[in-house]
């Protein structure tokens, strides 16, 4: 994959890092991280079909020829266990061979749902998660929401009780998944959750998003400080509250996070961004 974009929005300016520097919490996947005032709205998505020849044209000629024998397979696969069999053997081409990470979780999630796989629905879903966090083209990022909260809900039928699944459901609805994207919805649903475990740092951090993505700056400041609090090694909250008490029009504390943060980074194009933003704070 290519090196991983972290973009976070701050009073119209962008720092740009790269998650290859400042890393995730749990193992990088996205290719951006961005948050907006709010989920897309009013803005056609690709379907997947057009996801799938849109990698396509990267591929050489005889990746297409390969690619199509088995996606050959996938129609002449009347059998559950084959179709399965044809739609592992089309994410590993993807995953290993074109490196395209989009089509490599579709036919993951597909092959998941076959499979009434729990773990592989949970897989698929949270990668999709990642993903959306960071994706720029709000008609993708609808695409991506939706397939994760597909897989999400395939998940929760296998298990109700699975509180990551419940978290990760209601933080699709921050990017435009389900009828006309509803961010208030998904906060509900983690709420729950948060409110049965204090101590789910999940729960926490996506209530934290969604106060950004829903403008409740204040509020997802207090929610960040609580992981902040928790894990002091994740680098991707630490930016978020910082961001969170400049968006508040709290100055004082945003310099003081985005220091912390800096301390976090290790390339010089960045600690120079990060400088040059705690500076335009003072």
């Amino acid at each position: 994959m290519n090196r991983h974009i972290w973009i976070v929005t701050g009073g119209g300016l962008l720092l740009l890092f790269t998650l290859f520097f400042l890393g995730r919490t749990t193992k990088p996947t996205a290719t951006t991280t961005a948050v907006t005032n709010a989920p897309a709205k009013g803005h056609d998505h690709p379907d997947t079909e057009s996801i799938l020849a849109e990698a396509r044209k990267s591929l050489t000629p005889s990746q297409s020829a390969f690619l199509a024998t088995l996606e050959g397979t996938v129609h002449r696969g009347d059998v559950v266990s084959q179709r399965i069999n044809a739609y592992e053997a089309l994410a590993a081409f993807w995953r290993d061979s074109a490196r395209a990470l989009l089509p490599f979780l579709w036919y993951t999630g597909e092959k998941a749902k076959l499979e009434k796989s729990e773990k592989n629905l949970n897989f698929a879903a949270h990668a999709l998660l990642e993903e959306v966090r960071g994706q720029p083209d709000p008609g993708r990022k609808a695409w991506m929401a939706e397939q994760a909260q597909a897989l999400f809900n395939e998940s929760l039928a296998l298990n109700p009780s699975n509180d990551s699944a419940i978290v990760g459901l209601g933080s699709t609805y921050f990017f435009h998944a389900g009828p006309g994207g509803a961010p208030m919805e998904g906060i509900l649903k983690i709420r729950e959750v948060a409110a049965r475990d204090s101590t789910n740092m999940f729960a926490q951090f996506m209530l934290g998003y969604g106060g950004l993505v829903s403008g409740q700056f204040d509020k997802a400041a207090e929610r960040f400080e609580k992981v902040v609090a928790a894990e002091p090694w994740n680098k991707e909250a630490i930016f978020l509250l910082a961001e969170s008490f400049e968006r508040s029009g709290n100055r004082d504390k945003a310099a003081y996070w985005y220091g912390i943060a800096r301390t976090k980074v290790d390339n010089p194009e960045a600690v120079k961004a990060i400088d040059e933003k705690i500076k335009s704070l003072q």
